[in-house]
């Protein structure tokens, strides 16, 4: 094993401050994530590396953010109309630039999807900007500036899948104002089956079906919930884990927009799953596993009962992604 003395890593910090202060170009990828997790409604979401957008961002002369080119879905280039252009727009403002930014989207996270579409978007421009500019905002300012993003498309100004696709991993999102966000350690182990049903479900419409008074002893067991499930994670207990993925207070009323989700959920857990849950607002359906071959297993099952149905779907099993956005070029 080589061992680094001081002066070498600064000498390597240096470096690769140098050369990012030379791009005018990047490449990224922004990943898909799942938020909530069951039992942590608004405040916990985890980081996926099988499914996510690309972008490109680049410095140009003219001043203000453009977008130039969008693949995949119809989205508006208009940037105050986009979630990508809107959370540049706020990271520009915070800034004084005598030049600008343009921004390509290559999306692959269909809108809608309830595995963070929208939080890609968000996050991928304030990224790119950041590492062009020699990064002069940690991970918690670029959440920030990526929060103002995600409103446009959800209506209000939310965390849980920006905090995991900036941060990697699990996330925990302490306070919105001020922000704070906590990284939670993820078992080695642990991967992520996905079940991504071709209909849209609209954050901003499923949050009208939540109740506004929530019962003392939903809010108990609630709480008794994320609390293991964040003991769970910290320590890897497995067991731990399992017996706290239950949502017992938003889960009832936003699984009536899902089609076969009980059937779902039910056969992910015969199959082997710790459990599963709505990813976000759904569609989309998590399921935790232990194992690769336990998380295929689940993909297996659900496919074979899932095929049935007449909806079109897609299916995604994926590691835990602990390092979140990256560079790809």
């Amino acid at each position: 094993m080589k061992l680094h003395k001081e002066s070498d890593i600064s000498c390597s910090s240096a470096a690769e401050s140098y050369l990012i202060e030379k791009m005018n170009e990047i490449k990224i990828f922004s990943p898909a994530t799942v938020a909530n997790v069951s039992c942590g409604f608004d405040v916990m979401g985890f980081c996926l590396d099988s499914v996510g957008d690309e972008m490109v961002v680049r410095k140009v002369e003219t001043k203000g953010i453009k977008i130039t080119n969008i693949e995949g879905f119809d989205l508006p280039y208009e940037a105050k109309k986009n979630v990508a252009g809107v959370s540049a727009l706020a990271m520009y403002d915070a800034l004084d630039l005598d030049f600008g930014f343009e921004i390509e989207i290559y999306k692959k996270i269909k809108p809608g999807s309830g595995i963070g579409s929208s939080a890609a978007s968000a996050v991928g421009s304030v990224f790119g900007m950041n590492e062009l500019l020699n990064r002069p905002f940690n991970k918690t300012q670029l959440t920030g500036f990526a929060m103002k993003g995600e409103a446009l498309a959800s209506k209000c100004e939310h965390a849980d899948n920006l905090a995991p696709a900036i941060f990697g991993g699990f996330a925990l999102v302490k306070s919105v104002s001020p922000l704070q966000i906590l990284e939670i350690p993820s078992p080695e182990d642990l991967y992520a089956t996905i079940i991504h049903p071709q209909i849209e479900v609209k954050t901003s419409e499923s949050r009208g079906l939540l109740p506004k008074e929530v019962a003392l002893q939903d809010a108990i067991t609630q709480w008794a919930n994320f609390g293991s499930l964040i003991h769970g994670l910290h320590t890897s207990d497995y067991e731990v884990i399992q017996n706290a993925l239950h949502d017992v207070i938003v889960e009832p009323h936003r699984s009536k927009l899902i089609p076969h989700f009980k059937e779902v959920k039910e056969t992910a857990i015969q199959a082997g799953a710790l459990g599963s849950g709505i990813s976000g607002s759904g569609p989309s359906i998590f399921s935790l596993c232990k194992g690769i071959e336990s998380a295929e297993k689940v993909k297996e099952a659900i496919e074979a009962i899932y095929s049935k149905t007449g909806i079109e779907y897609d299916m995604h099993v994926s590691k835990i992604n602990t390092e979140g956005i990256k560079i790809i070029q």
